[in-house]
């Protein structure tokens, strides 16, 4: 038994609004809990409804800005940049900007829907 994984065919989970999400391990991908980690492109005007999140995840933005909205304050992240919003935080993710954002995600534990509770 290998003590590794190479990745060469993330999990894309089928979105609806124009939002690429490659898992590259997690549970849609190698069916592992500890921890997911994505790649991800968020379209121009982009956005997500308010959600609490059961896990922490931390963001790191490769290209383009990303919007973090946070009940009483929002932070914008550019290239180069990253953030962990912990468990239990309300946020909107979005990207209200007239370019891509590229991005990768690392959840701990690993994102599963039933882990999210959207507004």
């Amino acid at each position: 038994m290998k003590n590794y994984i190479v990745q060469t065919n993330p999990f894309v989970v089928p979105t609806t609004d124009g939002k690429l999400i490659e898992e590259h391990f997690g549970f849609a991908s190698i069916n592992s809990g500890d921890f997911s980690f994505a790649h991800m492109i968020a379209p121009p005007f982009w956005s997500e409804p308010f959600q609490v999140c059961e896990f922490d995840e931390v963001t790191y933005v490769i290209s383009g800005k990303k919007s973090f909205q946070f009940e009483d304050e929002e932070i914008i992240l550019t290239k180069g940049e990253s953030i962990i919003v912990k468990k239990g935080t309300k946020i909107k993710y979005s990207n209200p900007f007239n370019e891509a954002c590229e991005y990768v995600s690392v959840c701990i534990p690993a994102f599963k829907f039933d882990r999210v509770e959207r507004e």
